[in-house]
């Protein structure tokens, strides 16, 4: 089987864990004996075009020619059996789904976000969950409230992006839902339930970690939506100390509030900005990891990483995270009052969970077990096409 993987890959600087994703799954994919052919752009290469490119920019998710002239030799010369999208935006464009067709070339798209139908793709939006444009032809909001990239001018190319492409994305062959709520979003914007499986990304098995570990660890970006505020709240209602130590760890424009914190309260401590290898120290270290977004996440990659360690998690009951929590955690609402009842619940119950925690992980979320659930889908894909 030969396939070609399509990603658009984020600047340097930027989130990169759906790049970390994307690279993972094409080296599960050899490893499983897919023939992978990468077709990355990298919106690093923004920096390097003349003037004229430049000034076609905006349009470029819209269509992008020279994408769709690239996979066309792609195709051409390689025969590919199938076109495996991740992120298209904004130098591949969802272009590439008519291109592939055309060529006879069927298309499944992992959704990562929910921009079929929102610009910025999180429904998020001034510090709430905003649907404003869902079911509308045109989404106009995005363009009056600014909402890609706090710039009108973009918001309204990224709307006609949606607004073109409604009818593109609904002619993909089949889709990947990383959880119950993108099935959900695809759903209600119109994909028949026959076309839609649900399988989360993977990441690499760390192992299991040692021991039952201590206290908890909140490893995001700094970010409102990620709920930084909502976990020192919730912290805050119980007496210094009580529930060990909470250690966070992470960067972004609340760096000053978990400074602040760590200043004010002994069982705080602020990690800074780390890297993978710290962070799965951290989660070693911990009892509990904590996962409180105020959004409709998709798939917060520390859930899967906690798992992976044995270690249970405490979530809220938004987008995907009672999906990825099942039976390894608590679920509450994002509410400091409720996260403060599940932290003590997470303090008194996380030794007794870590061992479900490594066996979901082992069960549902292994690279093993995501790639063979990935190959069937493919395999599915062609017969349908035969």
């Amino acid at each position: 089987m030969k396939v070609v993987v399509a990603h658009n890959r984020y600047a340097s600087g930027q989130p990169s864990g759906e790049n970390v994703i994307v690279d993972a799954e094409i080296a599960q994919l050899g490893a499983a004996g897919v023939t992978v052919l990468p077709f990355l752009r990298s919106s690093d290469e923004i920096g390097t075009f003349s003037a004229a490119q430049k000034a076609l920019l905006p349009l470029s998710p819209i269509r992008n020619a020279d994408s769709q002239q690239a996979l066309t030799a792609v195709i051409n010369s390689e025969k590919p059996d199938l076109v495996h999208l991740h992120n298209p935006y904004p130098l591949i464009s969802p272009a590439i789904i008519k291109t592939a067709h055309r060529h006879g070339v069927p298309v499944v798209h992992t959704v990562h976000n929910y921009r079929q139908v929102c610009a910025p793709g999180l429904y998020f939006r001034d510090g709430h969950i905003c649907t404003e444009c869902r079911g509308k032809a045109f989404p106009l909001p995005a363009v009056t409230h600014a909402c890609y990239r706090g710039s009108k001018a973009q918001s309204a190319v990224m709307a006609a992006t949606l607004a073109v492409h409604r009818g593109t994305w609904k002619q993909v062959d089949h889709f990947i839902a990383l959880t119950d709520r993108i099935a959900a979003h695809l759903a209600d914007f119109g994909i028949p339930a026959e076309r839609i499986t649900v399988k989360p990304n993977g990441i690499p098995d760390a192992g299991a970690a040692t021991g039952p570990g201590a206290g908890f660890l909140y490893a995001a970006r700094l970010t409102p939506e990620k709920g930084l505020e909502l976990v020192l709240d919730a912290w805050s209602k119980h007496p210094d100390g009580s529930l060990g130590t909470l250690r966070i760890a992470g960067d972004g424009p609340l760096r000053p509030r978990a400074e602040r914190a760590a200043a004010e309260r002994a069982d705080v401590t602020y990690l800074g900005p780390v890297d993978n290898a710290a962070v799965r120290a951290e989660i070693a270290r911990a009892a509990c990891v904590i996962a409180a977004s105020t959004w409709h996440d998709v798939l917060p990659t520390i859930v899967l990483e906690a798992l992976c360690g044995g270690r249970p998690v405490l979530v809220t009951d938004r987008g995907g995270l009672p999906y990825l929590a099942g039976d390894a955690g608590w679920v509450v609402e994002p509410d400091p009052d409720a996260l403060a009842a599940g932290l003590r619940e997470a303090h008194e119950g996380a030794a007794a969970l870590a061992p479900v925690a490594r066996a979901r992980f082992e069960s549902q979320f292994a690279p093993d077990v995501l790639t063979e659930r990935l190959i069937d889908v493919y395999r599915a894909v062609l017969a349908g096409r035969g």
